[in-house]
């Protein structure tokens, strides 16, 4: 009876693309909404622009502009799959910079919040409220 062997790794089984991989790694909902992320040029691969078929390897760093600022992750595995958060977080680690930056912008948002537009006009209850206050300052 033949033996069988598990095929010998290729340097292909290495590489992803880099829409799949941030698919799987939960940064976006679908592959093609980090597709388009990645072509607005929101995600870069050393310090330049690149595009969703470019191939992953596990070691290198990858810039994201997200919402509340920029986010730098060292690719530290590789999967095909889009696994459960917990899990989708042994696939990358946030570098020390991009942790102190994200926490100083956060300190910063929390201290000088921005303000509230008015929404247009007041309700009715606004503006009576507005009338007592104006009535009542008008007096003094």
């Amino acid at each position: 009876m033949p033996s069988r062997r598990a095929p010998a790794s290729t340097p292909e089984q290495d590489l992803m693309r880099l829409d799949k991989w941030l698919w799987a790694a939960r940064f976006y909902k679908t592959r093609s909404i980090a597709s388009a992320a990645i072509d607005a040029g929101h995600v870069r691969m050393a310090g330049q622009r690149c595009k969703p078929g470019r191939s992953v390897r596990i070691g290198e760093v990858i810039c994201m502009q997200r919402e509340h600022g920029e986010q730098e992750v060292m690719v530290q595995a590789l999967s095909a799959f889009r696994r459960p958060a917990s899990e989708a977080r042994a696939l990358y680690e946030e570098t020390v910079g991009s942790l102190r930056k994200r926490a100083e912008a956060d300190e910063l948002r929390r201290l000088a919040p921005t303000p509230q537009s008015a929404s247009g006009r007041p309700t009715k209850r606004e503006r009576r409220s507005l009338e007592r206050w104006t009535r009542h300052s008008d007096r003094a």
